[in-house]
């Protein structure tokens, strides 16, 4: 039996068989229906982060308020698509993000805040990250993470609204504001933010935008430098940046606007306490990129302070995992970010985050 789509181009690999004008039409329809094939990648991740909200609540309930709001950052940059006499062109862009409160807040105090922006070129905040948020309501954090524009989930329109290392870092600034102006226990004077790999490249602008805002910043496995990593990664993935609808050019086009998204090109700009991990076997962010942050920083004659682990299992994702290496690592990172914003009850021990991450007494 011949299968309609090896017919389909059989037919349009052997024009003789058809009139030019059906040939065409038959070659728009392909196009139309591999266009809709695409499109519903979208209609799945909405599914997929639905289902992951309700898994979020059920794994967090016990220890958090676990909300979902709805607000607004910057306008969209023009793009050539755009209409700009359209009605409601230049309108703040909306999109939503998740707070996490402990349960367990006396709300006559006042409490410190994690802003945490997720990785991914294009991904979404999950319940990959529930044993560090446990961790992180065990201490009395309230935290906020924003999907930002390009985030998975939220369907096409906001996908490509992406803007990787642009006004995406001022939609999580935004969620910092949000914060600190709607919870009255949030004390915006100690007010910290931490991020893993892209996350990590939206924290860094974080504090080199807005350095009086933040206390402190954790950057683990940061992507900070976007021209190297055009070089070493695939077409695919160098594909995602010179989109239409993204930077809309390659890196050999414009080297300065791929240097204008990178952190360590702008290392002059630190002011806030900084800590920073690698791996050498990172199997996404080459250290490379993170050995250029560094290298830069210390050119800049900053103060930080930074670490590039040898090798470590896991990866990437060395000290996210539920390892008993990657749970010290943890405890190191929530030393540093408590000694600026003094949490009230502070993980002192690997016992304290075991119980902090599997609910236990």
């Amino acid at each position: 039996m011949i299968r309609p789509t090896l017919f389909v181009t059989s037919i349009l690999l052997a024009p003789g068989l058809l009139p030019a004008a059906e040939q065409e039409s038959l070659q728009n329809q392909v196009k139309e229906l591999r266009q809709e094939v695409q499109d519903l990648r979208h209609t799945h991740d909405r599914l997929r982060k639905g289902i992951d909200d309700l898994l979020m609540i059920q794994r967090l309930g016990d220890v958090a308020y676990v909300d979902k709001v709805y607000l607004t950052g910057p306008p969209r940059a023009d793009r050539k698509d755009q209409n700009t006499t359209a009605q409601g062109y230049g309108n703040p862009y909306r999109f939503q993000a998740y707070v996490f409160v402990p349960l367990d807040l006396d709300p006559s105090r006042r409490y410190p805040l994690i802003v945490f922006p997720h990785g991914g070129v294009h991904s979404n905040f999950n319940t990959y990250y529930t044993h560090i948020l446990r961790e992180l309501m065990a201490q009395q954090y309230v935290v906020i993470a924003a999907e930002y524009r390009g985030s998975t989930g939220y369907g096409k329109r906001f996908y490509e609204a992406i803007d990787y290392g642009g006004l995406e870092v001022e939609d999580v600034y935004a969620s910092r504001n949000y914060a600190v102006e709607n919870y009255e226990m949030v004390d915006e004077d100690r007010v910290g933010i931490i991020g893993w790999s892209h996350g990590g490249l939206i924290t860094l602008f974080n504090i080199f935008n807005h350095p009086k805002d933040y206390q402190v910043a954790f950057a683990g496995v940061p992507v900070s430098d976007l021209v190297a990593r055009m070089g070493y990664k695939t077409q695919g993935y160098r594909d995602l940046y010179s989109a239409d609808y993204h930077i809309g050019k390659t890196a050999y086009e414009d080297v300065e606007e791929y240097k204008r998204r990178s952190p360590a090109w702008h290392a002059e700009k630190l002011q806030t306490p900084l800590l920073i991990h690698g791996n050498t076997n990172d199997g996404d962010v080459n250290v490379l990129e993170v050995e250029h942050l560094i290298k830069s920083l210390k050119a800049a004659d900053k103060d930080f302070e930074y670490e590039i682990y040898q090798d470590l299992p896991g990866g990437h994702s060395f000290d996210r995992i539920d390892t008993k290496k990657a749970k010290e690592i943890r405890l190191k990172i929530y030393r540093f970010l408590a000694e600026q914003l003094d949490p009230p009850r502070p993980l002192k021990s690997l016992s304290d985050l075991h119980r902090a991450g599997y609910r236990v007494p």
